[in-house]
């Protein structure tokens, strides 16, 4: 019998989630284009996001539906401008390059396009007053995505930003440290993961990890989602065990932490969580005191607690 962490690390299952996994990048995309036009303007920064994303996919550029999408996007982002109408094309394509039966239902692809659209508004690295007026334009034109989240948290947001009628900087801040939660930094060139976590430290949201947080290892149980960039899932499970804690492959009642692997998971619904994380903040929303935390503050917090106990940690990190 095939041991269901390993297969778990090496992707193995991948071979059966390649629709669901294409229209989720195509889904992402859309949404990413809607956000770096959100705001009429485009800078280079902003093009130079879309071109690092295309060169993440480079390698399949073979393959359907690279093979079709990402010369169309070299060849509109060719001049350095992204027109209207090219971005139009790219729009039509990315629809149209989709399983024909739609692998998601209508609710889930909008939310992936608005995850999408968080990644192309901080594209720049920056949040504008433009891009806050017509988000709000395009929430109230996608309300049928109430009661999901994050559409509740990201409209509270915006109108609690707009309720004075100024945008300050410490507004943009904050929500730049919001979008930043449903953004995988790793793909991308300009969004810094580490400012993300600093503006976080600095302002209180409610986004989808709990930034530094102080853990309680003993008798405290564990689970994992997505993968690491450090170890494998078993070395983390025994080590979290031998520090006295408690690990589980799925969520339950009795989970005190679900870490979100810095490496994502390609074949998430969304393009920085899938369903471990969803089904939390549900049970968090319900008044299950589970803690979401980044991998690399799990870290910071495991390491010297197990070392302390005379652990030799290194020996379940990758060399």
């Amino acid at each position: 019998m095939v041991n269901a962490i390993s297969s778990y690390d090496d992707m193995a299952y991948r071979k059966f989630t390649s629709k669901s996994e294409l229209d989720t990048i195509l889904n992402t995309l859309i949404g990413i284009i809607e956000g770096i036009t959100l705001d009429k303007k485009i800078t280079p920064k902003e093009l130079d996001e879309l071109r690092h994303w295309c060169n993440f996919y480079r390698k399949y550029e073979s393959r359907h539906p690279f093979n079709q999408l990402l010369p169309i996007i070299d060849s509109a982002l060719e001049d350095n401008i992204l027109t209207d109408e090219e971005a139009q094309d790219i729009f039509w394509l990315a629809k149209n390059l989709q399983n024909s039966e739609g692998f998601y239902d209508y609710i889930t692809t909008s939310l992936q396009r608005l995850y999408g659209l968080c990644h192309g508004i901080l594209a720049d690295n920056e949040v504008t007053e433009a891009e806050i007026r017509n988000l709000s334009e395009w929430l109230a034109e996608n309300d049928d995505l109430k009661g999901c989240y994050p559409y509740d948290e990201i409209d509270s947001l915006i109108i609690s930003v707009l309720a004075d009628g100024k945008i300050d900087q410490d507004e943009k801040n904050i929500l730049k440290a919001f979008f930043g939660e449903f953004v995988n930094t790793s793909r991308s060139l300009n969004i810094s993961r580490t400012e993300l976590d600093e503006l976080k430290s600095m302002y209180n949201i409610k986004g989808i990890c709990a930034a530094c947080p102080e853990m309680t290892i003993e008798d405290s149980t564990f689970c994992l989602t997505g993968s690491s960039i450090f170890t494998q899932r078993e070395q983390i499970k025994s080590l979290i065990e031998l520090s006295g804690g408690k690990f589980s492959n799925t969520v339950t009642k009795s989970t005190d932490y679900l870490i979100v692997g810095a490496d994502g998971n390609p074949c998430w619904a969304y393009s920085c969580y899938g369903r471990k994380v969803e089904k939390a903040v549900i049970m968090r929303k319900t008044g299950h005191p589970i803690t979401i935390v980044h991998e690399n503050d799990f870290w910071d917090e495991l390491l010297p607690y197990a070392q302390s106990k005379g652990i030799d940690t290194k020996a379940y990190l990758k060399r």
